[in-house]
């Protein structure tokens, strides 16, 4: 299985034996060893749904990696995140998701209203099995946890990726921009409610998704 290790805190190193890593299309930044590159166009393992979910306008592309050496990948600076599975399932904007084992499947979920507030379509990116997978975030994540007893309200523009057993409701409330006078119209949150842990960058992403 390939090895993950972070190069600093903005880039992902991966050790290949022979493995196969799938990455964000134009993540890698440098590679040594002998690399074939494959650019993924959908279907297997849920993959349509991922590289044709549309982004903000845009699609998102997949590629897989697959040698013998160390593949470096990293995306516009941003700060990257390690996330070891072990069968669970990680939920995560598309956006975010740098790099996962081959072995790890990749598919879609609908999540309805809250994608529909961010005008980027309705579906997050699901990664399910045992392996790693890399994130990014826009400066470092902050993973929080959720307990039956401590549910947790999130701006849709700082949401990265969330595991465990969460259940999420799209509610209408208040957030900074607002209290400051800055609001354009009413504010969204979403709430996590059961066990489980959530990431949240300390940036919003340009979406209309706080307000409509």
């Amino acid at each position: 299985m390939a090895q993950f290790r972070l190069q600093g805190s903005k880039v992902l190193a991966v050790d290949m034996t022979g493995d196969a890593v799938k990455a964000k299309n134009g993540a890698m930044v440098a590679y040594d060893g002998r690399m074939a590159f494959k650019k993924m166009s959908g279907g297997g393992e849920g993959l349509r749904g991922m590289v044709t979910r549309r982004l903000t306008g845009e699609q998102m592309e997949v590629m897989e990696v697959k040698g013998e050496g160390t593949c470096y990948f990293a995306d516009r600076a941003s700060e990257i995140n390690l996330v070891n599975l072990r069968g669970e399932k990680l939920y995560v904007e598309a956006s975010n998701l740098l790099c996962t084992d081959a072995a790890l499947r990749t598919g879609t979920t609908f999540t309805g209203l809250r994608g529909a507030s961010q005008g980027n379509g309705l579906f997050t990116t699901t990664v399910e099995g045992t392996g790693q997978a890399a994130l990014t975030s826009d400066g470092p994540a902050v993973v929080l946890r959720v307990t039956r007893d401590a549910p947790l309200q999130v701006d849709p523009g700082a949401y990265v990726a969330h595991t465990g057993d969460l259940r999420q409701h799209f509610q209408s409330g208040v957030n900074f921009r607002t209290f400051m006078g800055e609001g354009s119209g009413e504010a969204f949150q979403i709430r996590f409610e059961g066990e489980g842990l959530v990431y949240v960058q300390p940036s919003e992403r340009n979406t209309i998704g706080g307000e409509v």
